[in-house]
């Protein structure tokens, strides 16, 4: 525990009582939904081990990011997101 942990621990306490100080709070805004699925992942990995379009010797980020938007993989999707997905399976 941080000194910062405990002063609002303490400050909670305080202002709530016992049972707050003792109670984890709720977040007030529910955590976010998955996007993008295991499914998404496997889906973006096989169209980036497939042959390069025609033209290119590759894929690049912006290129399978336009693709998968192409293929209705997902609505939309930014290349910073593929570039995430792609490097947690290097």
């Amino acid at each position: 525990m941080t000194p910062r942990t405990i002063e609002h621990l303490k400050k909670r306490f305080v202002e709530e009582g016992l049972a707050a100080a003792l109670d984890r709070r709720q977040p007030e805004k529910p955590p976010r939904g998955v996007t993008f699925d295991g499914a998404f992942e496997a889906r973006l990995v096989a169209l980036a081990c497939s042959e390069a379009p025609e033209g290119r010797r590759r894929w690049t980020i912006r290129l399978l990011a336009e693709k998968a938007v192409e293929l209705k993989l997902a609505q939309s999707v930014s290349h910073m997101t593929i570039q995430r997905l792609l490097k947690k399976r290097t």
